[in-house]
Order: structure tokens, then C-alpha cells, then sequence
């Protein structure tokens, strides 16, 4: 017992870094706001490029940012089509990675852009994510301009930076997130900009009806932004 106690003892202490994502401090939202003036507003891009598409199957213990998780047991999947682009050998970023997948509830569109030299500059991506109820298309999804609802930033050598809109639960006030709204905005004018840039408006509804999947608005139906 005496070696089995030592032996407890002597196990390495385990750090958990747990992330504020409703309210993030001072020095979060400075570096949030720093880490997207950088992304570019006009973005110029390199020759090469990658467009793919596909289903995955989803699994009900991975949860997905801005998805609602699935019931025990339960199957289903989401199809998907992604878009990538380089930047330019002298950018701070080395490339672009835009993603949009649908299933039968939801709608996630996500922006990703990594940087080059990572140890250099100790971030080392940006995340962008919006959502919508898949009652609407992706064809109306993509037409108008979809508040982001997340932002974070992947950090070389530290914990990840992270602000996401917050709604209260059953019984509890929603966080007042309204000194966040400037990040949210620039987010959300990072976003379209970049749909444009990488023609996905055009783009991910071809490609997802090549999956079978209906890109036309549903009648009386109207699109309904997840938090």
C-alpha cells in the first residue's frame, strides 16, 4: 500500500486550461482583435488551390462547435464541401482553408486561416464559425451576411484564445456580451469578404448538389440563426 501511495505521489500534476469563451478578459479580446486586423482585407492569392467534397458520418461523443449535440445512440451525417487557397511566399499567412457542412438540423460554415512561421509570431491560426438552422438553403445561407457566432485563436506554445456568443440556460440570465460585439463584427465582415474571395457563394451550392443535396430555399420556410 505504502509503494502504491508513493507511487500516486509521485504522478505528474495535471494542468487544465479551461477557457472563458462568454467572457473573455482584457487581454483576450485585445489579442482576438489584434489577431484578425492581421487577416487581409483584400486577399491575394497563390496559383494553387484545392475544392473537395464529401459525407462523413457523425459521431455522437465528438461534439461540434455550433451544432447541437446528438441524441445516445443516434446516427447521422453531414455533407460537406471545403475550399482552400495559398497565400504568397512574403504573407504572414501561409493559407486559407473555408468549409461548409450541412445535415439534416444544421448549417456550419467555418474560416480558417494558418500562419507561416508560427514559432515566430506564437499564433498560430484563426478560426471563424458561423451557423444556421438547415430549415433555409445553403444557396440563402450564403446570400446574406450570417453573424459568427465563435472565434479563436490557436496559440505556438499556449493555451488557445476563444469568444463565442453565449445565450443563458433554462433559468439562468444570458451573459452580456454586448462589449464583444465589435470582435463579432469584424468577424462576421472577415467572413463574407472571404466568401467572395474564394467564390463560395457560387461554389458550395454546386458542389453540394453534385451531393445530392437540395440547394433550394424550402417554402415558408425562413432561416433561423443558431447562438
Amino acid at each position: 500500500m505504502v509503494g502504491v501511495a508513493t507511487a500516486a505521489a509521485q504522478q505528474p500534476p495535471v494542468k487544465v486550461n479551461v477557457l472563458n469563451v462568454c467572457a473573455p478578459s482584457a487581454d483576450e479580446q485585445k489579442e482576438l482583435s489584434a489577431a484578425l486586423a492581421k487577416v487581409p482585407g483584400k486577399p491575394v492569392f497563390g496559383t494553387d488551390y484545392e475544392v473537395s467534397r464529401g459525407r462523413s458520418t457523425l459521431d455522437p461523443n465528438t461534439p461540434i462547435p455550433g451544432m447541437q449535440p446528438l441524441p445516445a445512440g443516434a446516427v447521422s451525417s453531414a455533407d460537406w464541401v471545403r475550399i482552400r487557397r495559398e497565400f504568397p511566399d512574403a504573407a504572414l499567412f501561409s493559407n486559407v482553408q473555408y468549409s461548409f457542412s450541412v445535415d439534416s438540423k444544421n448549417m456550419v460554415e467555418t474560416l480558417v486561416l494558418r500562419v507561416r512561421d508560427p514559432k515566430d509570431k506564437d499564433l498560430m491560426q484563426v478560426s471563424i464559425e458561423d451557423s444556421a438552422s438547415a430549415v433555409a438553403s445553403a444557396a440563402a445561407m450564403l446570400s446574406s451576411t450570417t453573424p459568427v457566432s465563435r472565434v479563436r485563436l490557436e496559440r505556438f506554445g499556449k493555451a488557445s484564445v476563444a469568444l463565442a456568443r453565449c445565450s443563458g440556460d433554462e433559468g439562468t440570465p444570458a451573459t452580456d456580451q454586448s462589449a464583444y460585439e465589435p470582435i463579432f463584427q469584424a468577424a462576421s465582415s472577415i467572413m463574407d469578404r472571404y466568401r467572395d474571395a474564394l467564390n463560395a457563394r457560387k461554389m458550395v451550392p454546386e458542389e453540394l448538389v453534385r451531393l445530392g443535396v437540395k440547394t433550394a430555399a424550402k417554402t415558408g420556410s425562413e432561416s433561423k440563426k443558431n447562438p
